[in-house]
């Protein structure tokens, strides 16, 4: 038999560019999470309250004896704050095990030995709760100013209230940013996902737990700051023109957001690593 000759020989295939390896972790999240029934069901679930907006909508704009549901620009802040409870069970559901999960199988140091870099890899595993979480948000809100335009048929509405569109697209990305940011530095501080749901949660409930029991006991809502839900009600409300819930101004509400998007990176750089460091 004929020994052919096996030297080196130049790659003649297609080089993906670098910066896009992140891409490939998002689509088969994406798919994996599309191919789960449950999942599917809390997505449709989530849309609800946008079916019972969209009969409210049309109601005020074909029956005069009901102009008084019409829609306002707190409307859609209303509707933002519906789906806030949506956005906490996709959080949980998506998010609890996206790094949690590569812990317990190990696959962090298959990741990374890769030609793909930390920031990478925590940029495609963002972009997967991300990408769910506005379809819980910015998409309904969007397709709900789409279809009040529609029913009204003018651009009476829209150009009145301008702002609608940049303040349903800023908050929701803002939240989608801080949600995903922090649920991701809680999965990676574990490798059970459970346990990163329950942590997640209980952080949620009892920050606004706290505040309850501050608010109560100085008879003000100045430290409203201290949730995290409410640090993004006071950012809404400031981007949606509409009055504050609390007294806490809203910067010093954006600025714990901030916040807690920069601590939360700083956990991600020091937990995502291909290679334990036992000291």
């Amino acid at each position: 038999m004929p020994i052919h000759d096996q030297g080196y020989r130049r790659y003649t295939g297609t080089r993906t560019p670098r910066g896009r390896a992140w891409a490939v972790i998002t689509t088969a999240g994406l798919r994996t999470f599309f191919g789960k029934r449950a999942f599917l069901a809390l997505l449709l679930l989530s849309w609800l309250p946008f079916v019972v907006r969209t009969v409210q909508i049309y109601a005020a704009a074909n029956f005069p004896q009901m102009a008084f549901i019409a829609p306002t620009a707190e409307t859609f802040r209303q509707f933002l704050n519906q789906q806030d409870p949506f956005v906490f069970f996709v959080s949980v559901y998506v998010g609890a095990g996206l790094i949690a999960n590569d812990r317990r199988a190990n696959a962090l140091q298959i990741y990374l030995s890769k030609p793909l870099t930390r920031g990478e890899y925590v940029l495609g595993k963002m972009a997967i709760l991300m990408t769910f979480l506005l379809m819980v948000t910015w998409l309904p809100a969007m397709v709900l100013l789409l279809v009040q335009v529609s029913f009204a048929g003018s651009l009476t509405f829209l150009k009145s209230n301008l702002h609608l569109v940049p303040a349903i697209t800023l908050l929701s990305f803002v939240e989608a940013t801080m949600v995903s940011t922090a649920m991701l530095a809680l999965s990676s501080l574990s490798n059970n996902s459970r346990f990163v749901g329950i942590l997640y949660a209980g952080l949620i409930f009892f920050s606004d737990a706290l505040f309850v029991v501050l608010r109560a006991v100085t008879g003000e809502s100045r430290l409203s700051w201290v949730s995290f839900g409410n640090n993004l009600a006071q950012i809404g409300d400031a981007m949606f023109r509409v009055p504050l819930r609390y007294s806490t101004p809203w910067p010093v509400s954006l600025l714990m957001v901030v916040a807690l998007v920069v601590t939360s990176g700083l956990i991600l750089k020091k937990r995502v690593r291909g290679v334990e460091v036992i000291a």
